[in-house]
């Protein structure tokens, strides 16, 4: 096991300094990449534990993390932060589903190891940003919200699929393009920039999500649409409410009646 995919993995998901976890990431999926493996990696792995995180930033409630107004430059810093602590926390998120579900296809892990990739750049590409602010990351509070859910979705892999890329992730698809028009009101096009380039990645990370969501309601004999719903009203507290970018919606793996059902009271 000292050497197996899953360790490789584990190691990665439990390291707590940020920018140390991203370059591991980096590291470690170009070596599994070149890797053959199969499951028993993971049908022998330990119990999966917390991610680890930086003792900074402080995690708090949603409505008591840090807020100025975007027209300063600490309003963008703490705009960026914001940003920065959703990109860190994907990181954790996609490790896991990389190691947390056994005896998926290996192009599951594959997939949910580039996933981990794209997030680290993604991380550590905001956080340069926010460095250039005159901040860092650590700096304003956060909240922990984003990873009630995985605990929430950790003991199936059908249930994550729904509710981390199809309904967290798929948010981020409907609010990016209004940030951005409140960044370039602002003058800050480096990071109209930066968010186009994740706004595409994470097109990706949500169809990653819906093909593998579809897979397991039909491993399991599941109409995959009314699954979806049902499981977002099972799981999700908040409402999934619009506007909604119905156009990458599309492209990441929604279906015409799941768009239907999404607007249906817009």
């Amino acid at each position: 096991m000292t050497d197996s995919v899953f360790s490789q993995i584990h190691h990665c998901y439990l390291i707590k300094d940020a920018a140390e976890k991203a370059l591991a990431t980096h590291a470690m999926v170009a070596s599994v990449r070149q890797r053959e493996f199969d499951t028993a990696d993971w049908l022998q792995a330990p119990s999966v534990h917390e991610p680890g995180r930086p003792d900074k930033p402080e995690l708090v409630n949603p409505g008591s993390v840090s807020k100025r107004k975007l027209g300063s430059p600490e309003g963008r810093a703490v705009l960026m932060h914001a940003i920065a602590h959703i990109e860190f926390n994907a990181i954790n998120l996609a490790l896991d589903a990389a190691q947390r579900f056994p005896d998926m296809p290996r192009q599951f892990y594959l997939d949910w190891l580039q996933v981990a990739d794209e997030e680290a750049l993604h991380f550590t590409m905001i956080r340069r940003h926010l460095q250039s602010l005159g901040y860092d990351y650590g700096d304003f509070t956060a909240h922990s919200g984003l990873w009630e859910m995985a605990e929430n979705t950790a003991d199936d892999v059908m249930v994550r699929m729904a509710l981390v890329p199809r309904v967290l992730e798929a948010r981020g698809l409907d609010v990016t393009p209004g940030i951005q028009q409140r960044l370039a009101k602002v003058g800050d096009q480096q990071a109209v920039g930066m968010l186009d380039v994740i706004f595409r990645d994470e097109v990706g990370h949500v169809a990653i999500g819906s093909r593998w969501f579809k897979y397991c309601c039909d491993q399991r004999g599941l109409d995959a649409e009314p699954t979806f719903f049902a499981l977002v009203d099972k799981y999700y507290t908040g409402n999934l409410h619009g506007p909604f970018n119905l156009d990458a919606r599309v492209q990441a793996g929604f279906s015409d009646n799941e768009i239907a059902l999404l607007t249906k009271d817009l």
